[in-house]
């Protein structure tokens, strides 16, 4: 089994150089790298990026550059179609039976939980992903807005013509964590029928279920991030 890790991240953000500022002394993405590097599974890792200095800094966690096209880190760019051309770059060295997408703004994840969604994806065949996922249920769709014309709200999903105002009467809806992606090679990244809006992850997605995980967007977070490493006792990266 050819488990390899891909991390992206685009150097535009409207925090300047988010994937590299220090997070408890460490570079944000080392955090993200350390994971994979600590997996039971991965072998063989990757780094998709238009900048330089994500790069070279990921290239110091072990990661070999993949220098993305500027149409595909433009703000309107899709993470799939970076995936999807990182992906023949990679089989080049060897199979890819399984590929870890790590989102590089994410420094707020385990190991354990990686190996757990490898654990899943071998076990089942059926599937084509296994993505971390959470419930927000105060974001529930049933209960989001539309913007009429007018400027009044209307039921974004017309056809609920009831929608109880308790949040435990709504049926079960998950939110993906965008942490990490799991996904089954080469039949979920190039599935003419993935789900959108990342249809890189196929058709068969099944969820592993978490307390979400922090996206860095702002100096807070980066600030949240090191609160929740110390929280969960995770060892500073050791490359």
């Amino acid at each position: 089994m050819n488990v390899v890790a891909l991390m992206i991240g685009r150097g535009g953000s409207s925090l300047p150089d988010k994937n590299i500022l220090p997070v408890l002394g460490v570079p944000l993405l080392k955090w993200t790298a350390s994971a994979a590097r600590r997996s039971r599974y991965v072998s063989r890792f990757y780094v998709s990026s238009d900048c330089p200095r994500i790069l070279d800094v990921a290239g110091e966690a072990g990661y070999a550059p993949i220098v993305r096209p500027a149409e595909l880190a433009s703000d309107t760019a899709q993470s799939s179609d970076a995936v999807r051309h990182a992906m023949p770059i990679m089989e080049a060295d060897g199979p890819v039976d399984i590929l870890v997408v790590q989102h590089a703004n994410v420094g707020t994840i385990h190991q354990d939980q990686i190996d757990a969604c490898i654990d899943i994806l071998i076990a089942r065949s059926d599937l084509s992903a296994v993505i971390p996922s959470h419930e927000m249920a105060e974001y529930h769709p049933m209960r989001g807005k539309a913007v009429n014309a007018d400027g009044t709200l209307a039921p974004f999903i017309p056809a609920a013509t009831f929608v109880s105002a308790n949040r435990q009467d709504l049926p079960k809806c998950l939110f993906f964590d965008h942490s990490f992606w799991v996904l089954r090679g080469r039949s979920a990244v190039f599935d003419p029928e993935g789900q959108a809006p990342w249809p890189c992850m196929g058709r068969r997605i099944a969820p592993y279920e978490t307390s979400g995980c922090l996206d860095v967007h702002t100096l807070e977070d980066l600030e949240k991030t090191a609160v929740w490493l110390k929280a969960n006792g995770v060892a500073p990266p050791d490359f």
